[in-house]
C-alpha cells in the first residue's frame, strides 16, 4: 500500500508524525494491550508492514506516542520547572488539539506499570513545581503537601472529564477549572465551609 496521505507521498518524518498520530486515535480507544499493530495500520491507512520500517514493534510505537505527548505537554506548560498561572491553559490546550493523545497519556498509560512513568513522571514534576504557589495559601506543611498531590490530580481528571462532555463552554473552560482547583486549595487550608455546615449556620 502507498505511503500517502490525501494522494500526496510523504517524507520520512511526515510518514512518521502521521503514524503517530494515527496510533493514539487507536490506542486511545482500548489502551496498549487490546490494540493490535493490524488496528493502527487500519487507522492510518497503511500497512502494518509500513509501519515496521519506521518502528521495530508495538512497544517502541506506543513509547513514540507517549513521548510524543509528553512534549507537548512540556512545551505547552512552560515545562516543570517552569510552570505558572497560564500553564493550565496550556494543558487544556493540549487535550483540546490532541484529545486522543491526552487520554492514552493520563488514562491508559497511567494503568499499565511498563508505561505508566511517563505520566507519574510529569505529574511529580507538576506537584513539586505547584508547592510554591499554594504556599502562601497553606501555610501548614501537610496541608501543602496534601493540595500538591492533590491539585494535578484535579486537574487533569477536570480535563478528561471537559473531553469527555464534548469539551462544553471552552470559552470558560480554563476559568471552570481554575475554579475548581481554587475549591480543592479553600478546602483543604480551612477557608471553605461544607454545604450541610452553611445550611446550619444560615438557619
Amino acid at each position: 500500500m502507498a505511503d500517502t496521505a490525501g494522494g500526496k507521498l510523504l517524507k520520512r518524518p511526515e510518514r512518521r508524525r502521521a503514524l503517530i498520530a494515527a496510533a493514539a486515535r487507536a490506542f486511545s480507544r482500548g489502551g496498549f494491550a487490546a490494540t493490535s499493530l493490524e488496528d493502527v495500520a487500519s487507522e492510518a491507512g497503511v500497512s502494518r508492514v509500513l509501519i515496521y520500517r519506521h518502528f521495530e514493534s508495538k512497544t517502541e510505537l506506543y513509547e513514540a506516542v507517549l513521548m510524543d505527548v509528553g512534549d507537548q505537554l512540556r512545551r505547552a506548560t512552560g515545562g516543570p520547572d517552569q510552570l505558572t498561572p497560564g500553564s493550565l491553559g496550556g494543558l487544556v490546550a493540549v487535550a483540546r488539539d490532541n484529545p486522543d493523545g491526552f487520554r492514552l497519556f493520563f488514562r491508559h498509560s497511567s494503568q499499565e506499570p511498563e508505561f505508566r512513568r511517563h505520566a507519574d513522571e510529569l505529574q511529580a514534576a507538576m506537584a513539586a513545581t505547584a508547592e510554591p504557589y499554594l504556599r502562601e495559601a497553606l501555610p501548614d506543611e501537610a496541608g501543602l503537601r496534601w493540595a500538591a498531590q492533590l491539585v494535578p490530580i484535579v486537574a487533569i481528571e477536570a480535563v478528561i472529564a471537559w473531553l469527555d462532555a464534548g469539551q462544553p463552554q471552552p470559552q470558560t473552560a480554563v476559568a471552570t477549572i481554575g475554579q475548581i482547583i481554587g475549591g480543592v486549595v479553600s478546602a483543604i487550608g480551612g477557608t471553605g465551609q461544607p454545604a450541610a455546615r452553611r445550611g446550619e449556620t444560615d438557619a
